[in-house]
């Protein structure tokens, strides 16, 4: 058996949080909102000396602790079969047991600090003694004066921690020096914890755990009063830790009773490790005091949920959700990723927030110019490395072909692992080389693509088109064209087009108004159909997009078989998103009914439809208005004057004319054939002016242009209104916290929290 152990204050040391910090930054700007103090400087620098208080130290050990359980898992490191903790580590295990979240333990020993380290607590001080176990020791304090000392800690069979009074413990140590018995050593702290000056702390945290809800640990945690497993009072006894004491060496002889082996310390330091090998050669020794038989453990099951026999519970880890396969190819601690926005909305300071989260998001190719493609994807390169996330939008243009060949090949020249497929309805030659160049086999002969491909689908027609392999023409057609060597033919038709499918519910922008309850089950029974008829030798993962904004939804997709989530409104409202202020506060004041649907202008005479902002902008009556009048009529010459000037007004800003002179020499420079279409066209022209509108639009709301909001474009779905009703009241009520991997950790982890209760309440209702 494995355990992990966690060490108390007295590990801590300046130094202790490198390598965690910018893999966990969302969870430790968390802890920031909470603490009231940056945590990064402390724990790296601690430039005004403060771990030495009991108040910073206690978060900051804690908070090191936790995050490095979290990379041990994001890592994939053995699970533990039972956990252990000393003193203030008790609380890193029974986070990683699952009782409760990150946010949640930061809040519970911020507490614990502030009344361990209060006044009222005495002149006290703590001193360790090694050479006397605690029975000689206890008969050695009446005979001291030493009546106001009590034992603290038993951490191995001859050293033992006494509490009490400072000048008594003075006492103590001179007389054990005098009298040769042991070896003294006075601690680093004014107070004397656990122990009877500890009571009165001991309630009032009593009473400030009364207003959380703590769930049984899902893992064995042997709790440091009892050196028994914890039960289902896990707030009784932390509250009865800070006074009693550790019982450390008898936790240690329980661990081996149970048949432990292999110990991890979990945290900064040695110490435990320490104990451990003396534990191991105390019980290695005959004595007259064998190891106690071991308390009979809660039965669990394997991550991330834990199901056991009747009276058990489960327990569901954020980084555990989804597919375990997703995040190892993805390199991701989470199956959680960040959409693709148009214009740059998704931008590289966004995709590389991510990235130092250990999470993927991808860059919002569509609309943008090639040269800033090609240097964002050199800044994604350069500042992400070998190692951190990122990932590139490849946006179907059916009307620009070349446009496609071009960002597929400015992927595949840079190096990018992950591309995000989004608008195809069908498969393109500039896609199949995407995913196909530099494929491979592996040592066991089995294909392997160049890429990953996320591809988003709302119908089965098209789900089913990137499930099979790439059609024979297209691939005939790059091998011709030397876009493909003969090997990576080979495998393009071996394997399906996409491995990963994103179903795309109701989202912002283009979208077919799906519901995830019905598309999500049917296109992955379509996947299981399709990847049997074609005899695939791993599976295809579908995940789900579209109304993400609450941890309840996130939690739904995934109770519906999600193998990874994808979030998108929501993401425009953070700092990292590349659209204006003014429309970061616009749609930090959304409710779930703000939005509604308009014309798409890349597909207006499809009359394809965009969900948009409602609320604050005039857009989308606007919008529809317009393809109203394209309907209706075959010419501009053919509106009439009101109509005319109502257009020009409030819509353009401009005279109709101009707005065509301008269209007019854009597509002279750009798509001469398209000009010479609308020569032939008047009906063609108008739509051409109608279009104007929409690029117009979003470049107002780009820029985010004074006075000009009624005509703000902006992509977004109900999603953004859920997500501000989800942190009213909270610190993310403001959009300037509402960093991108924040959103993402908070997501999860309610996910994940919400999973557990109500799974546990149905076990409890069946059972």
């Amino acid at each position: 058996m494995r355990a992990w152990i966690f060490p108390g204050q007295g590990s801590h040391r300046k130094g202790m949080g490198a390598g965690l910090i910018d893999r966990h930054r969302a969870l430790v700007e968390a802890a920031d909102a909470i603490l009231g103090f940056p945590l990064a400087p402390l724990l790296l620098d601690d430039p005004d000396q403060r771990l030495g208080d009991t108040r910073y130290a206690q978060p900051a050990l804690f908070a090191v602790e936790a995050l490095t359980v979290l990379s041990a898992r994001a890592d994939g490191e053995p699970e533990p079969d039972v956990l252990a903790g000393h003193s203030l580590g008790e609380y890193a295990a029974l986070f990683a047991a699952g009782c409760f979240d990150f946010e949640t333990g930061v809040r519970l020993v911020k507490r614990r600090g502030e009344l361990m380290s209060g006044d009222g607590n005495g002149d006290g001080g703590m001193l360790a003694v090694v050479g006397l176990t605690a029975e000689q020791l206890a008969g050695a304090l009446p005979r001291y004066g030493a009546d106001a000392v009590d034992i603290a800690n038993h951490n191995a069979r001859t050293q033992v921690v006494l509490s009490g009074p400072a000048e008594q413990l003075r006492t103590v140590a001179a007389r054990l020096r005098e009298d040769g018995a042991a070896r003294t050593v006075p601690l680093a702290v004014r107070t004397a914890f656990h122990s009877r000056y500890m009571r009165e702390a001991a309630t009032a945290f009593a009473g400030f755990l009364a207003g959380f809800a703590l769930r049984r640990p899902a893992l064995p945690v042997l709790a440091n009063v009892t050196a028994a497993p914890y039960g289902d009072d896990v707030a009784g006894l932390l509250a009865r830790q800070i006074a009693e004491p550790v019982r450390w060496s008898q936790t240690m002889d329980q661990l081996l009773a149970l048949g432990v082996r292999e110990v991890a310390e979990r945290g900064p330091g040695t110490a435990l490790a320490g104990l451990w090998k003396s534990a191991l050669k105390d019980n290695a020794t005959p004595g007259p005091a064998p190891a106690p038989p071991p308390t009979p453990l809660p039965p669990v099951s394997p991550p991330p949920a834990r199901v056991p026999a009747p009276g058990g519970s489960a327990v569901f880890r954020a980084e555990g959700l989804g597919s375990a396969e997703f995040r190892r190819d993805h390199r991701v601690r989470a199956a959680y990723l960040a959409g693709s926005m148009y214009k740059g909305i998704s931008s590289a300071e966004l995709v590389l927030r991510m990235g130092r989260a250990g999470l993927l998001g991808f860059l919002g190719t569509g609309g943008m110019g090639l040269d800033r493609i090609g240097r964002d994807l050199e800044r994604l390169a350069r500042e992400s490395g070998p190692d951190r996330p990122y990932g590139v939008n490849l946006l179907h243009t059916p009307a620009d072909p070349a446009r496609e060949d071009a960002v597929a090949s400015l992927c595949v020249r840079s190096g990018v692992r992950s591309v995000e497929a989004a608008g195809f309805t069908r498969i393109t030659p500039a896609l199949v080389r995407v995913r196909f160049a530099g494929a491979d086999r592996d040592a066991d002969g089995r294909p392997s693509p160049g890429r990953h491909v996320v591809a988003k689908v709302s119908r089965p027609e098209v789900a089913r088109a990137f499930l099979a392999p790439a059609p024979a023409a297209v691939v005939d057609r790059l091998l011709a064209e030397g876009g493909l060597t003969p090997q990576e033919a080979r495998i393009a038709r071996e394997l399906p087009v996409s491995g990963d499918l994103c179903v795309e519910s109701d989202s912002g922008g283009h979208t077919d108004g799906g519901v995830a309850l019905a598309l999500l089950p049917t296109i992955a029974r379509l996947r299981d159909r399709v990847g049997a008829e074609y005899g695939y030798h791993r599976r295809v993962r579908v995940g789900a997009a579209g109304g993400l904004g609450t941890p309840e939804a996130v939690a739904a997709v995934f109770l519906l078989g999600a193998d990874f989530v994808l979030t998108g409104s929501v993401n425009q409202c953070t700092p990292e998103a590349g659209t204006a202020d003014a429309v970061k506060e616009l749609l930090a004041g959304l409710d779930v009914q703000d939005t509604a649907y308009a014309p798409a202008g890349d597909m207006f005479e499809l009359g394809a439809r965009v969900q948009v902002v409602r609320r604050g902008t005039l857009f989308p009556a606007r919008a529809n208005k317009l393809y109203q009048l394209y309907r209706q009529y075959g010419a501009l010459e053919e509106l009439d004057e009101r109509t005319v000037r109502s257009l020009e007004e409030q819509c353009f800003g401009r005279p109709v004319e101009e707005v065509w002179r301008e269209t007019r020499a854009h597509l002279a420079r750009t798509d001469p054939e398209e000009l010479a279409r609308a020569g032939r066209s008047d009906r063609h022209r108008m739509a051409l002016v109608f279009r104007w509108y929409f690029v117009h639009s979003t470049r107002l709301a780009m820029h985010g242009t004074p006075d000009q909001q009624v005509n703000y474009q902006i992509h977004c779905g109900p999603a953004m209104g859920a997500f501000n009703r989800f942190v009213a009241g909270t610190e993310l009520a403001d959009w300037r916290r509402r960093h991108v991997d924040v959103i993402a950790d908070r997501l999860m982890a309610g996910a994940a929290s919400i999973l557990t209760d109500r799974t546990n309440a149905i076990l409890r209702a069946q059972f």
